[in-house]
């Protein structure tokens, strides 16, 4: 299984739905009520109907580029595949995208490809060729999971012959390729954009994602949070009589 960043559910996960909101509500009390307005109008628009997948990576710029992307566009997962580069984060590029934005850490692409495919995604690699989909047709009408390769040899044969589909920017100069950073912020701005504007159903977060994500915003907010968390967390399941 890939090895997700910070993994709070553990903390809560004993508890009830409505525990949850109660741990939630307790949390909030912690914040700024400026801060607790910011999530409330964040999540709503946050999406995992696209997603995306990086492999090997290795320009610690780049890769924080694309984090910051995400968390922009509102795109909550990003998978790493980490098999010959390790992933590092620029803290300046970043700008602390990378507590909004949930990643993923795997070893290799085949099982990365059989994990999203087990979720319903579709694979999409990018490539520049004559024969691929242009970004602004793409079909977005199921979970889509968009694939970039390294900076200087792109995608490997492997992560291509196990795609689904295929799919590049427009471009009209002289270069053949966008930077991978800037590649996905334009891939991510038209598809969001479209999937916004209807072209996909069912894009939002379920009510029970909506609330974990929020959850795991407090507690990351808070100082020493996961620790404040687990003590409300005893709190209520003794309460409850559990």
């Amino acid at each position: 299984m890939p090895v997700r960043k910070e993994d709070y559910t553990k903390v809560y996960e004993a508890l009830s739905a409505e525990g949850r909101q109660e741990l939630y509500s307790r949390l909030t009390e912690l914040i700024s009520e400026e801060r607790r307005g910011v999530f409330e109008r964040l999540a709503p628009n946050r999406t995992r109907h696209i997603t995306v997948v990086l492999e090997d990576v290795f320009q610690s710029h780049n890769a924080s580029a694309v984090l910051r992307s995400c968390d922009c566009f509102g795109v909550q997962d990003v998978h790493i595949v980490a098999q010959r580069n390790q992933f590092t984060i620029s803290s300046e590029v970043a700008m602390g995208s990378n507590k909004w934005v949930d990643y993923y850490m795997h070893r290799d692409i085949r099982e990365t490809y059989a994990q999203l495919r087990a979720k319903g995604y579709r694979i999409v690699a990018t490539l520049p060729h004559e024969r691929d989909t242009l970004i602004t047709d793409l079909d977005i009408s199921q979970p889509t999971a968009l694939v970039f390769g390294t900076e200087l040899t792109g995608l490997t044969a492997e992560a291509v012959e196990g795609a689904d589909s295929y799919v590049k920017i427009p471009m009209y100069g002289f270069t053949e390729s966008f930077n991978i950073s800037v590649a996905t912020a334009l891939s991510l701005f038209s598809l969001t954009e479209r999937m916004r504007r209807g072209e996909s159903s069912n894009w939002r977060l379920s009510e029970e994602e909506l609330l974990a994500l929020k959850l795991d915003w407090c507690i990351q907010t808070i100082r020493d949070g996961e620790s404040v968390a687990r003590e409300i967390v005893q709190q209520l399941l003794l309460g409850s009589g559990m």
